[in-house]
């Protein structure tokens, strides 16, 4: 009744699907209002459609969550109806989606050994859903219709993150109904939502009570007859429109003209206070248990099968209880099962929540344990206040979460056995671990969820269960989660002091933990740019993984020595390193590793000049069958598509990432975000990015952060005019960047952009007759330039072609720009594939023509680089090509002529002495602006009116192509137009 509109958006989404443009479907109300009758209403019309409907709903369990719970609805779904796509699995898929239904792994093999603590697999428990979801909806269209998202589980809502940001072009909409009401200021769901509901594929359905005629249309259903006036009346007033109260009511009254219940809980009461108080039982099993056989009925309720049988006939009569295809009972509605559960004593619900541990647990011990089984367990177990039996649980069903990757549930469940510690005895014998061990279990599945502040405070926790000098490798292994949670947090020297402190514990072994640590020292140094150092480390690490003949670990070391040799020069052979490491990799299925060692390779390879090389590796590491969640992966295509000058990809890539990573996978995200801002000329947007990343990286030393964000900055803020602020900003970038690292191609760039800041500097000291502030601008600019490494080295390309900048920078600062220096610096870049920075230099070059008087020169370089500013979407760039063109009379576009034919000089013929179409009066007013004149002076001293003044002085901004009085000042002064 009264949702024809919003089944009409349903059925538009749905034939969208059916042209392979999915969609997500989101459908918003309160309690009773209508949603769960909308979806079916609409899965009837989908099936009649040939869509293939799989359906699966949230469960409400307190602390203790079902992971995947709507998820492994579907899959039994699947293999109940003995889908044939079930046999079509590849391997890997099989073995992934075992974990979450064990009868889909028979036969199935490992793809790979078992995963150590700090590696993730979430990421291939996704893939294999999403090819199931794609192979599903190549024979008909998959809707996915999950129920009350209000209660999903952390598993599920990270996998419908991973659907929304991975939905394509797959046949295949997901309807999720949830309840508005319930969605308080802190709900997890809520972020969730907001991410997803700004995405270009969702849609959102509010569902609002019904009318006062669409309520009459819903009783005639009801009583068979129009009701009377006085009934609508009332009945509209009580339920204000609210369709399951409606019903209830008249449930409640009979013939709908009886005394009518007060509230909706009355109602709902009403209809289970009828039943016998057998059948009453079983309703509070039920609503405690929510969907239970008959088998599991008989355990709590102790009826006989008799008993038993007759309260089910008549709860199901009753219209209070369903029963489900594979045979389970549970509530018509979500709210009838919450009324009886809230109606429950304490002491009742205690019962309820033993006897059915218990029971589930002898049913585990017969078929076998599943997570699902095992996170119930715990709650009804904790539910019941038995703690030993709540401790055990915990400890199992959080191992069990692991087993499905659901990370976060399992940090939970440890924490729970954490707290249970102290109040049960003998805690360690029960629980099968001490509780330093649980807590740094907690720790690293938080690090797996991306939570590194919890792991912080879970991993000192841990610590300070251990004696170091007892235990030192136990404790060298707890610093170690330590330390890389203080590294993804920014602060990096933190981070430095716990790894030194962790290998001062195990100075001199071969052990493993010794092993990790100097893996760790290894990418630690290599990320601060101290390479040698790097390498050192390295090399010891591999010995001991050779020694212990642990792969894993000689994987790990090769790719820090791969890279630490890259950033070193030694291209061909860091590459073939970090090769050897990529094939580790993949052989052993170390997904983790075959991640980092793409990104490494990549960003090397980029940073060494060959870009082409590592677009294709990269290209080549997210087209892996099992990527898993590669977002530093996905951000280095964006960084590389902005190299490349593929601005339009590297928007869509960088956009695509819509969860945003925390600590400094956010600066890194923040700062690509950045520079393609400041490239499209968005100088709010970047300054916003900017501020955060700022913000972030304040404790960090690496020069991957603090070179770029410097570098971006110092930009900015030389664009803008401040030319100050610029200045100290490469001054304090220069100095952390110095303070750790060995040379860096971060540093070269910082460097030429801190070259530019000085030849703006200078050129202004110039144009005020500023002698001092022209000698201290040169003076930094050499400083700069001093800093630039060589630029014949071939293995440094890219710091060679920084080198060219600064050395052409350093030109404009005298005042004697060079346009062969700026020439040179263009090709540099040309020849790396890098178009953007090509085209800044022929700018550069154009304008150092035009100023030497070779405007024809000038003309080529101008119309190179303003095609490439065009092509990129290079606004600020475009807009400074096209100021020099109308300053220096040049015609950027063919025009033709009266004649017909083309003018392709594109050079505008003016007398010598007038370049810019300057009138003698106005050259009389440009005298006066570049002495520092007011209108009301030029006025003055010509004898014109001060708004005619005014009138001049617009025209000749506008002829000189500049923005402001000052501009028009210095130009002026530079080009000889005045004294």
């Amino acid at each position: 009744m009264g949702r024809s509109a919003e089944l009409a958006v349903l059925r538009d989404v749905l034939e969208d699907a059916l042209e392979g443009r999915p969609a997500l479907v989101f459908v918003a109300g309160d309690s009773g209002v209508g949603k769960t009758r909308l979806l079916s209403e609409f899965a009837a019309h989908a099936r009649e459609r040939g869509a293939r409907v799989l359906a699966g709903d949230c469960i409400e369990l307190g602390e203790g969550e079902l992971s995947y719970a709507p998820i492994v609805a579907v899959l039994r779904s699947l293999t109940r109806d003995r889908d044939p796509v079930l046999g079509e699995i590849p391997e890997f898929a099989r073995f992934e989606l075992a974990a979450l239904l064990p009868e889909l792994g028979r036969g199935a093999v490992p793809p790979h050994g078992p995963e150590p603590a700090e590696d993730s697999g979430q990421g291939r428990l996704f893939e294999a859903l999403l090819w199931l979801l794609e192979r599903l909806g190549e024979a008909n269209p998959v809707v996915l219709a999950i129920e009350d998202l209000h209660w999903a589980d952390r598993a599920t809502r990270g996998f419908l993150a991973f659907l929304g940001r991975n939905l394509s072009s797959e046949r295949m909409l997901v309807a999720a109904t949830y309840r508005a009401d319930e969605l308080h200021r802190r709900h997890p769901v809520r972020p969730l939502l907001a991410d997803l509901e700004r995405l270009s594929v969702s849609r959102r359905i509010e569902l609002s009570a019904l009318t006062r005629a669409e309520l009459s249309q819903q009783l005639t259903s009801l009583l068979g007859a129009a009701p009377e006036a006085d009934l609508l009346e009332r009945v509209f007033a009580r339920t204000e429109g609210y369709p399951l109260f409606v019903e209830e009511l008249v449930a409640a009254s009979a013939d709908g003209r009886g005394p009518l219940p007060s509230t909706l809980r009355d109602a709902l009461m009403a209809r289970v206070e009828r039943l016998p108080a057998a059948a009453q039982s079983v309703l509070a099993a039920l609503a405690v248990g929510q969907r239970l056989d008959e088998e599991l009925l008989a355990e709590i309720t102790r009826l006989d099968e008799v008993d038993l049988n007759g309260s089910l006939r008549a709860a199901v009569a009753s219209n209070i209880l369903v029963i489900e295809s594979d045979g389970r009972y549970r509530f018509r509605h979500a709210l009838l099962r919450e009324v009886v559960a809230d109606d429950l004593l304490p002491g009742e619900r205690r019962v309820i929540d033993l006897r059915l541990a218990q029971a589930l647990e002898a049913g585990a011990e017969r078929v076998g344990m599943t997570p699902y089984l095992a996170a119930a367990i715990a709650n009804h177990f904790a539910s019941a206040g038995d703690r030993p039996a709540a401790l055990r649980a915990a400890v199992r069903a959080a191992d069990a979460a692991v087993d499905v990757h659901a990370y976060g549930q399992a940090a939970e469940l440890f924490e729970q056995a954490v707290e249970l510690f102290d109040r049960v005895p003998d805690a360690e014998e029960v629980a099968g671990i001490d509780r330093a061990e649980l807590l740094a279990r907690a720790a690293m599945d938080h690090k797996l969820e991306g939570n590194s502040a919890r792991q912080e405070t879970l991993a000192r926790a841990a610590l300070a269960e251990v004696d170091e000098q007892a235990e030192p490798h136990r404790a060298a292994r707890f610093l170690n989660t330590l330390q890389d949670a203080q590294w993804h947090l920014g602060r990096g020297e933190e981070s430095l002091a716990t790894l030194e402190h962790a290998l001062s514990l195990v100075p001199s072994d071969d052990s493993f933990e010794r092993g990790t640590l100097l893996r760790s020292w290894a990418l630690t140094m290599m990320l601060r740019g101290r390479n040698t150092e790097a390498i050192e480390a390295a090399q010891e690490a591999l010995n001991i993984a050779e020694t212990l003949g642990n792969v894993r670990l000689r994987c790990r070391a090769i790719n820090a020595l791969g890279s630490a040799r890259i950033n070193l020069g030694d291209i061909d052979g860091g590459a073939a390193a970090l090769r050897e490491a990529l094939e580790v990799a993949r052989r052993e299925d170390f997904v983790s590793e075959q991640n980092s060692a793409y990104i490494n390779l990549g960003d090397a390879l980029h940073l060494a000049g060959r870009l082409p090389e590592a677009r294709a590796l990269v290209e080549e590491g997210l087209a892996e069958e099992r990527p898993g969640n590669w977002v530093w992966l996905v951000i280095l295509r964006g960084e590389l598509a902005i190299e490349a000058g593929e601005w339009d990809q590297a928007e869509e890539t960088l956009g695509a990432v819509r969860r945003s990573p925390t600590g400094n996978g956010l600066v890194n995200l923040d700062l690509r975000r950045a520079e393609l801002a400041l490239g499209r000329g968005r100088h709010e947007d970047a300054r916003e990015l900017l501020d955060e990343a700022g913000r972030l990286a304040a404790d960090m030393d690496e020069p991957q952060f603090v070179g770029v964000l410097g570098a971006l900055r110092a930009e900015l803020e030389r664009r803008e005019g401040s030319l100050e602020s610029a200045r100290c900003t490469v001054s304090e970038t220069v100095e952390r960047l110095l303070a750790g690292s060995e040379q860096d191609v971060r540093l070269a760039r910082v460097s030429a952009v801190g070259t530019a800041v000085e030849a703006d500097a200078a050129q202004r000291a110039r144009d005020l007759g500023d002698v001092d502030g022209e000698r201290v601008a040169l003076a930094h600019a050499d400083a700069h330039l001093a800093r630039m490494p060589g630029a014949a080295d071939a293995r440094l390309a890219l710091e060679a072609a920084w080198s060219l900048v600064a050395r052409a920078e350093r030109s404009r600062a005298a005042g004697r720009a060079d346009p062969g220096a700026f020439g040179l610096a263009a090709e540099a870049w040309t020849e790396l594939a890098r178009p953007y920075p090509a085209a800044v230099m022929r700018f550069r070059q154009a304008e150092a023509l035009v100023e030497a008087g070779d405007r024809k020169a000038a003309l080529v370089a101008a119309r190179e680089a303003h095609g490439v500013a065009t092509a990129l979407g290079a606004a600020w760039l475009r807009g400074e090509i096209e100021g020099l063109a109308a300053r220096g009379r040049l015609r950027l576009t063919e025009s033709r002529r009266l004649d017909g034919s083309h003018d392709s000089g594109g050079v505008v013929e003016v007398e010598a002495e007038d370049p810019f179409g300057l009138t003698q009066r106005e050259r009389q007013v440009l005298e006066l602006v570049a002495r520092g004149a007011t209108n009301r002076e030029i006025g003055e001293e010509l004898f014109m009116a001060e708004k005619t003044a005014s009138v001049h002085v617009s025209r000749i901004l506008a002829k000189l192509g500049v923005r402001s009085r000052t501009e028009a000042a210095g130009l002026a002064h530079r080009l000889g137009l005045a004294a």
